[in-house]
This record gives C-alpha cells, structure tokens and sequence, in this order.
C-alpha cells in the first residue's frame, strides 16, 4: 500500500471504516449522525491523501477495494481498542454500549452460548450483541472479533485464552449399530468398529482412553464416514451409521431416552475445556471482559444439575 505524505485524520478513519462495516454510505450516514454528503467527502479526502482506490462504488452498493480490505483490516482492531480506551477512562463502571460480535462452534451456540447471549443481553440493553456462529476457527483479527468461545484445546499460542470450565467426553453408539455390530469390551476393540470422525480435531483418529485403576490404552481408529460438523457426527451417530466420542453434556438427553448407549463407561477420556479466546494484541474491550465474567458463572450453573446427576 502507498504510504501517506502526512499523518492521517482518525476521525476520517473512523469514518471510513464504518462505511466499510456498513457497505453503505448512507448506513454508515445514520450511524454516525452525520449528513450523507460529509460522509462521502470525508472518505474521498482519505482516498485522495492516501493516493487509493478505497471502495468500489455503483449505483446500487459500495464495496472494499484490496487496497481498502487491507486497510481495514488494519485500522478496525486499532480503533475500536481507542474507543473502548477512552469509555473506560470516561467511567469504567458505565453500563456497557456499542457492539459486542462473539463467535463460537455450532453446537456450543445452540446448547449454551444463545441462551447465555439472550440473558446478557436483557441485563445490558444499550449493547448489541452480534453472534457469528461457525465450526471452522476463525481469524479474529481479520474478522473484527472481540470474543471467540471456543470447545476443546487451544491451538492459536498467539491468541489469549482464559478457560471458563472443563466438560467430559465419552463413546457412544445407537442400538442399532450395536445390534449389527456387537458390544466393544475393550478400548482395543473399537478399532474394528465404524469409527466416525470428526475432521475439526487434532487428531480425529487417535484416542487415549484411561480406566479407574491407572491403565491407560491408545487407539488409532478405522473411519471411513468423517465430517467437519459436531452436528452432522451427532446426526450420524444417532442414524446408526458408526461410534465416535461425543462432548456428554449434548447427548445427555439421548443417553436417557436410549436413543445413545455410552461405551466402555468403565474408561475414561480426556477431559476438554470450554474456552473464551481473546484476539492478540489489543486490550479486551469493557463488553468482553464482562462477557466472560457473566458466562463462567452460567456455566456453572447449568452444568451443575449434569454433576449432581
């Protein structure tokens, strides 16, 4: 990118960046309170001063150049960590404003995060809360991310990661697998069984399983259906298709109705972690911070009945 000949306008920063969050000049008009014109002018004097293409402009939508995808890229994280620096030098304690966007795994969102997000959000109604719900992990900074919840292990060691609660994890199969099939005595066996994997772990193939009195076994399983969905493995699993490893809190109700039948309940797997993962390098806005507070704490409420149980 050509470098500027002097310091830029943060306010035309500012301003540039919410017409690219928009997509629109005049949203981003509304949002700021500013007239369209001004708005369309600011933008145009950036472009000028930084001798760039910014956005892609017909008629009908407005659209980031490379040149602007780049620089928004850039400034977004930066400018917002100004806004959330001056909000908590004004009152650190002020009830919590602007825009919170969260991202999480499909499964987690629909069995805990929603419920939790719809909570937080009566408590703080000046926030607004946006959830980008996706299995794949996401790259925070790119996607302007304050907060990504995350389930297993972290990978990212540039991210920081605070752990808000641990879950366990064990076998399962339908009846009517087991019926084709037969019963696994041993961790041994499951690798002549269907194993089902799921593509989004470490390593999909490989289980360490340990028993109540120290032994440990590990298997490297045989899959030939894999799938990159917790939701599509657990489609699978209660179809009768194979057996895999499932987190125990999601097919709590399906062990119950007798839909699932858990495996080897006598070993044990790794237990895992539900994570809040913040992006490198900028201080964590006020809304996430109080987030993860607020959320360590649903958590365990709602896995407490599961551990008494």
């Amino acid at each position: 990118m050509k470098a500027a000949t002097k310091p830029a306008d943060l306010n035309a920063l500012n301003v540039f960046a919410v017409v690219a969050d928009c997509g629109s000049f005049t949203q981003a008009a509304a949002r700021l309170g500013m007239p369209k014109a001004r708005v369309s002018t600011t933008v145009k004097r950036l472009e000028q001063m930084l001798g760039l293409s910014l956005f892609h402009r017909t008629t009908r939508q407005v659209s980031l150049s490379e040149a602007g995808r780049e620089l928004f890229s850039g400034c977004q994280p930066l400018l917002r960590g100004l806004q959330d620096a001056l909000s908590r030098a004004g009152n650190e304690q002020a009830a919590l404003s602007g825009t919170l966007r969260l991202s999480a795994p499909v499964d987690h969102a629909e069995q805990l995060l929603a419920p939790a997000v719809a909570e937080f959000a009566q408590l703080h109604p000046a926030l607004q809360i946006e959830l980008r719900i996706s299995d794949s992990v996401l790259n925070l900074m790119a996607e302007g991310i304050d907060l990504a919840l995350r389930v297993g292990w972290p990978r990212d060691s540039t991210a920081r990661a605070v752990k808000l609660g641990e879950f366990a994890q064990c076998v399962v199969a339908a009846p009517a697998y087991l019926q084709r099939r037969g019963l696994p005595r041993q961790p041994a066996d499951l690798a002549g069984h269907d194993w089902l994997a799921l593509t989004l772990l470490r390593t999909p193939l490989t289980w360490k399983f340990s028993s109540a009195r120290g032994r440990t076994q590990s298997v490297r399983m045989n899959a030939r259906l894999r799938t990159d969905s917790s939701l599509a493995l657990r489609a699978l699993i209660l179809s009768g298709a194979g057996v895999s490893a499932f987190i125990r809190n999601s097919i709590e109700p399906h062990l119950r109705d007798g839909r699932l039948v858990q495996l080897l309940p006598q070993w044990s797997l790794p237990s895992g972690g539900f994570y809040a993962v913040y992006p490198p390098g900028r201080h964590a806005p006020a809304a996430a911070r109080a987030f993860v507070a607020f959320y360590r704490g649903w958590l365990q409420d709602a896995q407490a009945p599961l551990r008494q149980g």
